[in-house]
């Protein structure tokens, strides 16, 4: 005797977890994207230090998984004074060596100094203008995406923010990286519409 018929979950639908609640796939894929998935990512995040973190990790993440950085995130934390927009800014030659060695984090020479120049960049602004800049940037409402494969990698509205960001002075930033850190800081919202943490986030 057979079950009843079910229709075939079409590839990169919400998948259900361990606790029966539908989920976006890549937040299932590992133990640690799951408090992740759920409590953070698409949520807004403001304020100047917090966004340059995000800048900060998204650069790093550039060519790996985000898995990586998320399980390295406490040591760049530690490594990077909390993302303190002055204290990383005060960096100098033997911190960047000294961050080379730093195996909690990941040991790019590149991505370390960008992070730096980064951080002088945004240091000569008003308190609340990185924040401000960012979320001029956050694009009007649109249609939930049903699936993995109607989430863009690349929007209008991120490249507008990563030639801003590049024309100012940052490094590293791209218009991959730039809609990775819109979606993971709630600038949109691209949980799948059937997903479980939707309602947590941005419309």
């Amino acid at each position: 005797m057979t079950g009843p018929a079910t229709e075939p979950v079409p590839a990169g639908a919400p998948l259900p977890g361990p606790d029966g609640l539908l989920r976006c796939p890549w937040g299932l894929s590992a133990e640690e994207y799951v408090a992740y998935h759920d409590t953070e990512w698409g949520r807004p995040v403001h304020g100047d230090d917090a966004l340059f973190e995000r800048l900060c990790l998204e650069a790093f993440q550039s060519g790996l998984s985000w898995l990586t950085i998320l399980r390295r995130r406490e040591g760049f934390r530690a490594a990077f004074r909390n993302f303190s927009i002055p204290d990383v800014a005060a960096f100098t030659g033997e911190d960047v060596e000294r961050l080379l060695g730093d195996a909690r984090i990941i040991r790019n020479r590149a991505k370390i100094e960008a992070t730096v120049a980064n951080a002088r960049v945004a240091e000569r602004w008003e308190k609340g203008e990185l924040d401000e800049l960012v979320w001029s940037y956050a694009p009007a409402g649109r249609p939930a995406p049903r699936t993995l494969a109607d989430v863009p990698a690349v929007t209008a509205e991120s490249a507008a923010l990563a030639k801003e960001l590049k024309k100012r002075g940052f490094r590293f930033v791209g218009p991959t990286t730039a809609y990775a850190l819109m979606q993971a800081c709630g600038l949109v919202n691209d949980h799948l519409a059937e997903c479980c943490a939707r309602a947590g986030g941005r419309a």
